[in-house]
């Protein structure tokens, strides 16, 4: 199977039903999208196919044929961060770190869709679970990201 991931073309010989996750971290050595727990409700997994911010762990690897994935890998562009990547920095919002990637994939979704959005779209869209419990950041992050 051919996967493009972060605009490049990956050759991979797996199980069509193999989570993406594990073709990613395993198959291809992206390590950035974390294995949370595995049914798709935490969202640390979380990766972008065909824009659409996706829980890998629960989307098998023949779905992703054909699209385009992008990891936190591939956020960065001639390197320079994300501007949302930016703004995580820049409010400290990181503890532990361990749900930062599908976070932050998760916020670049929300502001590609709602480029200005309030406190109670931030609070709808971001299903992410953070155990450390930085959502405070995490929104000042988000507006922070949409004014930048």
């Amino acid at each position: 199977m051919i996967l493009n991931i972060n605009g490049k073309d990956h050759d991979v010989d797996v199980d069509p039903d193999t989570p993406l996750l594990w073709v990613l971290r395993e198959n291809v050595g992206l390590t950035g999208t974390k294995y949370g727990c595995g049914i798709a409700q935490c969202g640390a997994c979380t990766v972008h196919v065909d824009g659409v911010a996706t829980r890998s762990c629960s989307f098998t690897v023949s779905g992703a044929v054909g699209t385009k994935v992008v990891t936190i890998e591939g956020l960065a562009q001639n390197g320079a961060l994300h501007k949302v990547q930016q703004a995580w920095i820049d409010n400290d919002v990181p503890q532990c770190g361990y749900c930062q990637s599908g976070q932050i994939m998760a916020a670049v979704e929300l502001l590609n869709n709602n480029p200005k959005p309030t406190d109670a779209d931030i609070d709808q869209q971001m299903t992410n679970i953070c155990r450390c419990g930085t959502f405070q950041q995490i929104r000042a992050a988000i507006h922070a990201a949409a004014k930048a």
